[in-house]
């Protein structure tokens, strides 16, 4: 763990803070919740349950102190709907405090307060995120990821919160060949959910220069973990494919199984998260970042890592290989980020690779399907 982030997490557990997670029941929002709650932060939460599920939240509430889950206000609304947005950034919370000597009505010793509450810092991750999805229905990922985050960067701002951090993608590096990714070179977008997510960026750079309003965007590179949808058309490669080879189904590889991609765990992404909302730099805000660990890994080292750690308990998978067939519309062909430019001004080094992020995972993938 780096030492900007140990510092950091010691910092946040003496100080409590208010955060809003938009998409707080998917997979990544669902992860920031659980890190700040064990942090002691006070966190409200939107979804709409389009692509975010209650049983991810349920498992946070297992994972943390009945304390840390009273830190916790969920409202069900959508990022499209303006009202909702600000209704998240202002919000009431009732809290219990201590007072010997005071008949209250409840039981003798506690008064119930209620307060008023300014969210401090966002973090924006509610999107429809699947190039797929988007290809299939451009309209609803252009409502939810342009009209919805605008909604959300309009509310932040009139709220005056403190920092507001949002999830920006790789999809916008679209057909730019050079590798490693740097932040300053893209191509054309190739899908229309990487024309969405190049969008969030212009508008977040004009939001700095016409209103002053300071935002951080994060680009995510393939990340998993734990609470990462196994089901569905739309699930990423990863529990799609354990899923498929714990049940004994084909494991398709589109195209030839060179394809590339630069694989991070979620415990990097929570990291940076973390840093970029705090960072004091003013040279480190209103700028995009690689979030990734620098590496790349085919399809084929992909299939081949998940094989052997399955093989010991699922002895039907002896021999098995994946079925190859035709390249994805709209799919990068290789993926690998720099990430000198999120080290060098937010502190971050990520700790997990691929194959650490991968052990430790797997359980909770396993778990989830059996």
């Amino acid at each position: 763990m780096t030492d900007a982030y140990t510092k950091l997490k010691t910092r946040l557990a003496t100080e409590q803070h208010t955060w809003l997670i938009t998409g707080v029941a998917g997979f990544i929002g669902s992860n920031l919740l659980e890190i700040l709650l064990k942090l002691n932060q006070r966190v409200v939460g939107l979804d709409n349950f389009a692509t975010g599920y209650q049983h991810n939240l349920d498992e946070v509430q297992s994972l943390v102190t009945p304390r840390q889950w009273q830190n916790f206000h969920f409202i069900q609304g959508d990022i499209r709907n303006l009202d909702d947005c600000r209704c998240a950034m202002h919000f009431t919370y009732a809290q219990k405090s201590i007072a010997p000597y005071l008949h209250t009505g409840d039981k003798l010793g506690e008064k119930v307060v209620e307060k008023n509450n300014v969210v401090e810092y966002v973090l924006h991750q509610a999107a429809i995120g699947s190039v797929p999805r988007s290809i299939e229905d451009p309209i609803t990922t252009n409502e939810t990821n342009i009209s919805g985050f605008l909604n959300m960067l309009v509310a932040a701002r009139d709220a005056g919160v403190k920092s507001f951090v949002y999830a920006a993608s790789s999809s916008t590096y679209g057909d730019h060949p050079d590798l490693p990714k740097i932040e300053a070179k893209i191509g054309k977008p190739l899908s229309p959910y990487a024309v969405t997510k190049l969008v969030n960026e212009i508008y977040a750079d004009v939001f700095a220069r016409t209103y002053g309003f300071n935002t951080i965007g994060l680009r995510y590179f393939n990340v998993f973990g734990p609470r990462q949808d196994p089901k569905g058309c739309y699930a990423a490669v990863i529990p799609k494919w354990i899923a498929a080879m714990i049940k004994g189904e084909p494991v398709y590889i589109n195209g030839d199984g060179e394809t590339s991609r630069d694989f991070c765990f979620i415990e990097n992404v929570r990291q940076i998260n973390l840093l970029a909302t705090t960072v004091e730099n003013p040279e480190a805000v209103n700028q995009v970042y690689n979030v990734a660990v620098g590496d790349r890994t085919t399809l084929n080292q992909l299939y081949e890592q998940l094989y052997l750690n399955l093989l010991p308990s699922y002895p039907h998978l002896q021999g098995v290989k994946p079925i190859y067939r035709d390249f994805r519309t709209g799919d990068v062909r290789h993926s690998q980020a720099s990430i000198s430019k999120a080290a060098m001004l937010l502190g971050y080094d990520p700790t997990y690779r691929i194959s650490e992020g991968l052990k430790v995972a797997m359980a909770w993938y396993v778990n989830i399907l059996i």
